[in-house]
């Protein structure tokens, strides 16, 4: 289940939803195999319900978009990035508790 505040991010449309955003962007690269990413990925959706109007989520499967995920050079997964003003300012890498989330996230607001 996609939460209606997570936009499914793709090639196509990486850059209109994240680099060109007037709010900041959380970007989740994941993948449907990683037991970790399972773990975050509640709590993004519910970053996304708890954030809405404030930032943009957005998630990245790194098996279907991987020309994305090597732009980003993501290794690990989970990868949270935190872009602000079309820039990465920040990320997570790996499964964090939601305080450490939102912490991560006021940095940019």
């Amino acid at each position: 289940m996609t939460d209606d505040n997570v936009i499914t991010l793709t090639a196509d449309n990486f850059d209109d939803e994240v680099l060109k955003s007037d709010k900041p962007v959380l970007v989740d690269f994941w993948a449907a195999w990683c037991g970790p990413c399972r773990m975050v990925s509640p709590i993004i959706d519910e970053l996304a319900a708890d954030y809405a109007g404030k930032i943009k989520v957005g998630k990245v499967n790194v098996d279907e978009q991987r020309s994305i995920a090597e732009r980003y050079r993501i290794m690990s997964i989970p990868t949270i990035y935190l872009f602000k003003d079309g820039q990465p300012v920040d990320k997570i890498i790996g499964a964090r508790p939601k305080a450490d989330f939102e912490r991560f996230i006021q940095q940019a607001l």
